[in-house]
């Protein structure tokens, strides 16, 4: 079985460790990769997929040295294997304009404002996941410990039946 990612872009490392660290809770389940800008950040998705693994998840930054973070995604969204990838912005300094069009063009499926409160982030990327398994139609029941029970309602149901 395939490994469900969850990949974490910040380019400040004391903040990209509070990120992993509140994450650490899913890591039995959910392996948390870090990068420290979109180029690193590639790679590693490169990585990540060569081993025949998914990212459930891109949990990324805007204002970063080089490409930034509402780019990245808008990118990453234009490639059909990344567009199931959930995509949260967490950032304390996108405007407006840039915040629209991560919603608009890269899909993003959620805006965090630093600083986060750590119950609300490690929920959002629990429910972002339980939208990643239905969208993908996967088996829940490997994940169930770290999903959304309730967000998955019928999806759940269906697989249950079928492992009857």
């Amino acid at each position: 079985m395939s490994k469900i990612h969850i990949v974490c872009i910040e380019d400040e490392p004391d903040v990209l460790e509070a990120v992993v660290h509140e994450l650490e809770p899913l890591e039995d389940v959910f392996p948390v990769e870090a990068a420290e800008s979109a180029k690193e950040a590639r790679a590693l998705l490169t990585s990540i997929v060569k081993r025949g693994d998914e990212v459930g998840l891109l949990l990324c930054d805007h204002i970063m040295p080089g490409e930034n973070g509402v780019d990245l995604l808008v990118d990453l969204q234009k490639d059909e294997k990344w567009k199931a990838t959930r995509k949260v912005l967490l950032t304390g300094q996108a405007g407006l304009e840039a915040t629209v069009k991560a919603v608009n063009q890269a899909e993003l499926s959620h805006y965090i404002a630093k600083p986060w409160d750590g119950d609300e982030l490690v929920q959002v990327v629990k429910d972002e996941l339980t939208h990643f398994i239905r969208a993908r139609d996967l088996n829940p029941m490997p994940y169930m410990r770290h999903l959304n029970v309730e967000l998955l309602g019928d999806h759940l149901r269906k697989h249950l039946s079928a492992d009857r």
